[in-house]
């Protein structure tokens, strides 16, 4: 007899059930393929040779806190350092409080030398913004979403700083994030002024590019140093570290996903057993026949147990590539307005899926079918179903 032919036609013996549990399990795991690699994403942020080198420094209180824009100079000074960018959040309103995304007020005289390839234009596009005040610079998608061209008068309206920005669009950008929005400090300072006077001259943070991988965790401690004894001292990390960080704001969100992935795998397992243990209890007396026939009982468990793990293993795969493929097709960054540049399933996240269909379909049909491969023959060929 030839297993497989014999395996495919007890599997598909009751189409419907087994489309409905393939449907069930494909879904399930197409919902923990999303959860993991939600975390995926928010533990492990897009990196580039660039940002590998750049550190962000910080008000060492909170991020809530502001930094005098005399702390810039003094970090340039600091060995290692190859050069800085003073920013500062402006979180204005573009027409409507839904049309969400990133815009900073950056010191620009360092800004090319710190983003490096992350933030590329053409010559034409960089000078054009370098020389106007109210110049602005745009990511690529950013203006795709919005249909910016260049010479595009963007006006937003103040809610965290009491002042709106008019803004000319002079350069459109192509880099690993082109979801935001930059224009110059400059302007930003201007307008608190108006507000203020003479008090306006802060940032919030600093974007710091070191000279070398080596030098990152030195230039850190460094600058940290050099504010320690001061009114605003700083804590500096890497930009890996600067994100995570944020993140972690948002909860505990690796134990929300843990909690909720155990929660659907319990169900699958649930409706699984319950599946397979009914379509054990039928063949009842067919499995009495095959063990009549001279089939050995670790023949028969692992013919079941084979029944359950393609279906399970079936239904995981469908689940998790199909994840793959859908996310594969969406631009995220423009969906989420920049809070995931990519969202990639990982073979990783594809092997943990297809393990987690392969143990629900182990632990699902192990009693009933040990069950069923040790039934005397004369109790199965007699039991009515």
């Amino acid at each position: 007899m030839k297993f497989l032919p014999f395996l495919l036609r007890n599997v598909f013996r009751n189409r419907r059930r087994t489309v409905l549990t393939v449907t069930s399990i494909a879904v399930s795991l197409f919902l923990v393929a999303t959860l993991l690699t939600v975390l995926s994403e928010l533990n492990e942020p897009p990196s580039t040779p660039d940002s590998a080198l750049r550190l962000i420094s910080r008000h060492k209180v909170s991020l809530a806190n502001i930094l005098p824009k005399a702390h810039q100079a003094k970090i340039r000074s600091v060995p290692g350092v190859k050069g800085v960018c003073g920013s500062m959040w402006y979180g204005g309103v573009y027409k409507d409080p839904s049309n969400f995304f990133a815009q900073f007020a950056l010191t620009t005289d360092d800004m090319m030398e710190v983003y490096g390839n992350d933030v590329v234009m053409s010559e034409a596009e960089k000078q054009a913004f370098l020389k106007e005040r109210t110049a602005c610079v745009a990511g690529r998608k950013l203006a795709k979403r919005f249909n910016w061209k260049l010479g595009e008068k963007i006006f937003l309206k103040g809610t965290v700083f009491p002042f709106n920005a008019e803004l000319t669009l002079r350069g459109i950008y192509e880099g690993p994030d082109e979801s935001s929005l930059f224009f110059h400090w400059e302007y930003f300072n201007e307008g608190m002024s108006k507000e203020f006077g003479g008090t306006a001259d802060f940032c919030g943070f600093y974007v710091i590019k070191a000279e070398s991988a080596e030098a990152v965790p030195i230039v850190a401690e460094k600058i940290d140093a050099l504010f320690r004894n001061t009114t605003a001292p700083t804590k500096t990390e890497s930009e890996k570290s600067f994100i995570l960080g944020f993140i972690s704001m948002l909860g505990n969100v690796q134990l929300l996903i843990t909690s909720i992935c155990s929660g659907v795998i319990f169900a699958i397992v649930l409706v699984a057993a319950n599946t397979i243990a009914m379509s054990i209890r039928e063949r009842t007396r067919e499995i009495g026949i095959l063990k009549a026939l001279g089939f050995r009982r670790s023949q028969i468990l692992f013919l079941l147990l084979s029944e359950a793990i393609f279906i399970t293993l079936g239904g995981s795969l469908i689940g998790s590539w199909g994840a793959r493929l859908l996310y594969s097709s969406i631009d995220f960054s423009a969906v989420t307005a920049g809070f995931f540049q990519r969202f990639y399933v990982t073979p990783e996240t594809l092997t943990l899926c297809a393990l987690i269909g392969l143990g629900v379909g182990v632990v699902s049909a192990g009693v009933p079918a040990w069950q069923a491969s040790r039934r005397p023959v004369v109790d199965a060929l007699r039991r009515v179903v």
